[in-house]
């Protein structure tokens, strides 16, 4: 790690002590909304200290950090609930910021592109549907048909997630329904969601929380929404292309927040074992805990060296030359997320099941880290199909 990296890393590990640990509320309950005029205090402060939207190109107005450096603040910022969102490198503003920049117009990026990279507005993607697979997005029943200057969208999507409040989305709607390649069926479309025909039917509950704002996800209907042409981001039929752009770098970014929520769940299994006294003494004193704490320190050090090493290799290669990495790192982080949350939550007993903790809160909110951006079992698929290969198999 460089000098500057390394010092980028501290000033942001001291704002999160000074700043952002303090704030958080008992159990992650406190909604979104009400929390929003102490977060929007931190994010001014944030980018009074020159650390806003670090994972941004310096010509957008970021660090210019390439993302095996962004990775490591990441990892940082994932301890708290609120860390990503402060500094404006959160989901999933952050894979829109990235496809504008690379896909959007002179013109999409003047009214989009800014004012999110200003944390002025919020956006959100929608791509997933109630009816089919999320993990196979090249089937959908969503249409953008052409009708003279304009797309007149249909469709229904639900887990869009943080469409509460949101600004713009960016939807994944079939374009070409005839293309030779199903993969160049789907284009993406720049919807503002005060279109008419744009229906946010409801903030769906998950594991019993409703969310609101940012911290939620929605159900959404499309009915005759009609955008002009100009709504579209990069080329029609280039729709699956760029949700793949922006999934490479995304399953970074989730892989490294997620392995700063193991750290800080880490912290918090071994100040409740080095300070709870059991029957027999401090309840550190068990092999049991033993067993935990050493396999969670080997667990989230292997964690951290696959996914920087996927980092790495992407800045240097590119995405498609390490997929088998990507799916690798995806599924291995999620299990080792879980198995160390349920370590930390069965060492603080009852207390861990309650809000008094961020476990519950973390063991409720993540749970779906095994299924978006891909199920476990279509990442393990893949690549074992992709090793098979090699033995002379092909399984389609």
């Amino acid at each position: 790690m460089s000098d500057r990296i390394a010092g980028i890393v501290e000033r942001v590990r001291a704002f999160m002590e000074t700043d952002v640990y303090p704030v958080e509320s008992p159990g992650g309950r406190e909604e979104f909304y009400s929390m929003l005029p102490m977060l929007e205090e931190k994010r001014q402060k944030v980018r009074d200290l020159g650390l806003w939207t670090p994972q941004v190109s310096e010509e957008w107005g970021g660090l210019g950090l390439s993302l095996w450096e962004f990775g490591q603040i990441s990892e940082v910022l994932g301890r708290s609930p609120h860390g990503l969102f402060i500094f404006n490198c959160h989901a999933p503003d952050a894979g829109n910021i990235e496809v504008l920049t690379t896909q959007g117009t002179d013109e999409q990026q003047e009214r989009f592109l800014r004012p999110l990279l200003a944390g002025k507005i919020r956006s959100c993607f929608s791509m997933t549907e109630p009816e089919h697979a999320g993990s196979n997005p090249v089937v959908m029943s969503t249409t953008a048909v052409r009708d003279g200057d304009e797309y007149v969208i249909n469709g229904h999507k639900w887990f869009t997630s943080a469409a509460d409040g949101a600004a713009f989305a960016i939807v994944m709607a079939v374009t070409d329904p005839d293309a030779d390649s199903p993969y160049a069926r789907a284009s993406q479309i720049i919807v503002p969601t005060d279109t008419p025909g744009f229906t946010r039917v409801r903030n769906i509950k998950v594991m019993g929380d409703e969310g609101e704002g940012w911290g939620s996800h929605s159900e959404i209907l499309y009915e005759d929404c009609r955008v002009p042409v100009t709504n579209l981001l990069g080329e029609q039929g280039k729709g699956f292309a760029i949700a793949q752009e922006r999934l490479a770098t995304g399953r970074i970014h989730h892989c490294m927040r997620w392995i700063g929520i193991c750290e800080r769940a880490f912290d918090m299994m071994c100040e409740r074992a080095a300070t709870r006294q059991v029957k027999g003494g401090l309840l550190a004193s068990k092999q049991t805990i033993h067993n935990w704490i050493a396999e969670s320190r080997a667990d989230i050090n292997a964690s951290r060296l696959m996914v920087l090493d996927t980092a790495k290799k992407i800045d240097e290669e590119g995405p498609d030359a390490v997929a088998n990495e990507i799916s690798l790192i995806k599924f291995f982080v999620a299990r080792v997320l879980f198995e160390v949350l349920d370590r930390s939550l069965q060492t603080h007993g009852a207390l861990g099941m309650t809000d008094g903790t961020l476990l519950s809160y973390w063991v409720r909110h993540e749970r779906g880290s095994r299924i978006y951006d891909g199920a476990d079992e279509v990442h393990k698929s893949r690549v074992a199909r992709r090793i098979l290969r090699n033995y002379g198999l092909r399984i389609s």
